[in-house]
């Protein structure tokens, strides 16, 4: 199953990686403001601040768990699966099938309520949407190599613990 084409033709997954590394530098690094678009009020900016710390923390352990639960033969940049892979269903996988994605969406909503940012808020739903893409393409080829991937996305949410 493990594929050994040129990176640039994308039959692992490729272009994924890169659209995503874009896009979280643009919700780290972007700018958080335009001129159309007004900033935000002291008593909503201090709120969003502590909403968006907690989420960032979250984010982080989550997406710190699930690099961890994955174990090294099945960490991989890429949405295709190694070759010697196995499916984990344990640890944060039990609560969402995707913990790394999930962890870096709830991460980067969270630093767009930390800047107090409506576009960086835009850069994040951005990533939210490409991560969703990625995760239905990555989850295709998880079906084709593991027989029980089927049950598996029938129990647990994809992006959202228990709602999505």
């Amino acid at each position: 199953m493990e594929r050994s084409a040129s990176w640039w033709r994308g039959t692992r997954g490729e272009w994924y990686v890169v659209v995503q590394g874009l896009l979280l530098a643009l919700v780290v690094f972007g700018p958080r403001t335009l001129p159309p678009i007004p900033a935000w009020g002291a008593r909503i900016g201090a709120l969003a601040s502590t909403v968006g710390l907690a989420l960032m923390l979250a984010g982080c352990a989550l997406a710190v768990a699930g690099l961890a639960g994955l174990g090294r033969a099945n960490l991989t940049a890429l949405p295709y699966p190694r070759a010697e892979s196995t499916l984990v269903i344990t640890g944060p996988y039990r609560i969402v099938r995707n913990p790394i994605y999930s962890g870096l969406i709830f991460a980067s909503f969270g630093w767009a309520l930390w800047v107090n940012s409506w576009l960086t808020l835009g850069y994040a739903l951005l990533l939210f949407a490409l991560f969703d893409v990625k995760a239905r393409r990555e989850e295709r080829w998880l079906a084709e190599k593991f027989p029980g991937y089927g049950a598996y996305q029938a129990r647990v949410k994809k992006l959202i613990p228990w709602v999505y």
